[in-house]
């Protein structure tokens, strides 16, 4: 679905395209590229000029120049990567473009470049990236823009891009990249901490992971460097953005599954081998290697609204299309909610592993399903590894008697809950998704109150209030209130997790975003819900409880012991590198909340129901 459609806005035929070219002190050269632009025979709907505070007068010069181009002059140099999300953002916000085509402003695309790349990604539905063969000046193909052969390669979709001429990728690159734009939505803007080098490799490999992408032979474009050389050629301090955004991207890029990760990182360490040993300055390279290493394990790149703040309605852009990619109105900027509730529809997304009681599971599944006034259009059942007999013919009658389909995910082997809800959310049709565990119990208004409150009020992670219970349903231990309003739960998050994380809500694009579930044990909620509070996703909590959590014999000695010290430990190291917390607050949650874990069960369980929980509150 075309981006227009997506934010609610009427695109027009045949589909807007809207080329984005960032300038850097390139003034002649991008007023060349801005002219072959201009030529194209496949017509722009707009050109949008981000101009990386140049001081040659390169921004002055485009909006001078005939060619109408907007321009968007940054007061700080972003980068390659900062200036892309930012035009990428403007494009799609203000110009409303159905496809984006992302160019440097030293690439001079031929007459029929567009159109070649548009005719290629038209005529397959499944195709969301193009582009373009990179020549240098003298004709010849550009070493640095080579592409490379998508590995893992279906028969079917190899043969498709043959018949028509063309090559299966698995990446693109920023000198000339046509890319969809919804599903840059659901994908996410280019990261801007990048600022150079890795990041359209990471960017189309994330926007990739589920879909096509093909290089284009017919459509040629004019990479003017100063000199031919391939991107193991001598990279001088610039080596350190090498090393620290391919570390960064192994570590923490969605782009690449695991194995993918294992073949490109052996291929990194091929092609950095080939760069020392070609250079003349080993000295700067061993420098940048070191300091890329360290900043490329210490660091992670931060959100885009914090890299990319106080730049005007730059900054306003890029949030707006990264917390606006669902349909708020007329234009991205009025804040009106015309979506109708009533129509939302979501999916339940249930984990289960073999330990779990099949007549627990039977309760769960039957309250957050058939029991629900508000049911969910689908429910994803992960099986983390294999389970019982008992159990599985308890799964196999919950899903003849569900009154919702059921997509039951089998996973070989017991990977763990993180893993395990990353798989489900991969099977999610819907961006609308509700947990549940499978041994707690849903009130049956519960989706009744929290998918209104999700979609009228633009939330992207809503949780509620809960009973804690132990045996019989009707003996309530315990009633947990979460803290309510935006303010307040970023001001909670610091120290304790601000959610009851069995009854969540939230958009899965929200979820992946911050970076989805990550192994954390027992806190991998906690570790996720943190992240999205940080990366300024739109939550809140409803007070009222609307699901009932079992407290077993062994929950409360789960949340103590030196395993979940070191988990608390961990928790609290990322927080404080991430920049979620100070140093004090760091200081604070080590000692509170780390001196929590090595308390007597006894102690722990009476302090956790007079501090954290309000006893006596019936049903």
């Amino acid at each position: 679905m075309p981006i227009g459609r997506l934010l609610g806005v009427q695109t027009q035929e045949p589909a807007t395209v809207v080329a984005v070219v960032v300038a850097y002190n390139r003034r002649e050269l991008l007023l060349e590229v801005l002219e072959a632009l201009a030529a194209q025979t496949h017509a722009l709907s707009a050109v949008v000029v981000v101009d990386n505070a140049s001081t040659d007068g390169s921004g002055d010069a485009a909006r001078e120049a005939a060619t109408g181009a907007d321009v968007v002059t940054l007061t700080r140099n972003t980068g390659g990567a900062g200036g892309f999300a930012v035009g990428a953002a403007r494009a799609m916000a203000e110009h409303h473009a159905d496809w984006v085509w992302l160019m440097d402003d030293d690439t001079v695309p031929t007459a029929t470049a567009l159109a070649e790349l548009l005719a290629a990604a038209l005529a397959d539905p499944e195709i969301v990236v193009a582009g373009s063969r990179v020549v240098w000046t003298d004709g010849q193909d550009h070493p640095m823009n080579t592409p490379r052969r998508k590995p893992f390669v279906s028969r079917a979709e190899r043969e498709s891009a043959t018949r028509r001429g063309l090559l299966p990728v698995r990446s693109s690159s920023f000198v000339s990249m046509l890319a969809r734009t919804d599903v840059i939505a659901e994908s996410g803007l280019p990261i801007a901490d990048y600022f150079i080098w890795n990041d359209d490799f990471e960017f189309s490999t994330r926007v990739l992971r589920r879909h096509r992408g093909v290089f284009v032979p017919g459509s040629v474009v004019v990479h003017k460097t100063a000199k031919l050389g391939a991107t193991d050629v001598d990279p001088g301090e610039r080596f350190y953005y090498e090393v620290r955004n391919k570390v960064w991207m192994l570590r923490r890029s969605r782009g690449l599954s695991p194995v993918e990760k294992a073949i490109y990182g052996g291929s990194t360490l091929r092609r950095w081998l080939r760069t020392f040993l070609g250079s003349d300055n080993k000295g700067v390279l061993r420098a940048g290697l070191r300091r890329g290493l360290r900043d490329g394990f210490r660091t992670d790149p931060r959100p885009n609204h914090i890299a990319l703040a106080g730049l005007g309605q730059a900054s306003k852009a890029v949030s707006l299309v990264e917390r606006g990619h669902r349909p708020r109105g007329n234009s991205l900027g009025t804040g009106e909610q015309t979506a109708d509730a009533a129509q939302a529809r979501f999916s339940l997304l249930l984990p289960i592993y073999a330990a779990d009681k099949p007549a627990y599971f039977a309760k769960a599944f039957t309250s957050s399903v058939n029991d629900q006034s508000r049911k969910p259009a689908e429910v994803v059942l992960v099986q983390d590894g294999p389970i019982g007999e008992e159990l599985q013919a308890e799964v196999a009658r919950m899903i003849d008697s569900s009154s919702v389909p059921v997509n039951h995910v089998v996973l070989p082997q017991n990977v763990g809950l993180a893993r395990a809800l990353t798989e489900g959310l991969e099977h999610c049709h819907n961006d609308i998704v509700a947990r549940m565990d499978a041994d707690d119990i849903a009130l049956p208004h519960r989706f009744e109150v929290q998918i209104p409150a999700l979609v009228d009020r633009g939330l992207d992670l809503v949780g509620s209030g809960l009973f804690e219970f132990a045996g019989d349903v009707g003996t309530i231990l315990a009633t947990r209130t979460p803290p309510v309003g935006a303010d307040r739960i970023r001001a909670v998050a610091r120290f304790r997790d601000p959610f009851n994380h069995p009854t969540v809500v939230y958009r899965k694009s929200a979820v992946e975003r911050a970076g989805g579930y990550l192994d954390l044990g027992l806190m991998e909620d906690y570790w996720l819900f943190g992240r999205m509070v940080q990366a300024n996703c739109v939550v809140d909590n409803v007070a009222e409880p609307l699901v009932m959590y079992r407290v077993n014999d062994g929950a409360y000695a789960r949340r103590g012991g030196w395993a979940q010290l070191r988990a608390e430990v961990q928790l609290q190291h990322r927080f404080r590198r991430s920049g979620f917390t100070t140093r004090t607050q760091w200081l604070r949650n080590v000692a509170v909340r780390g001196g929590y874990r090595l308390v007597p069960e006894r102690i722990r369980r009476a302090a956790y129901r007079r501090i954290i929980a309000r006893k006596g509150i019936g049903v």
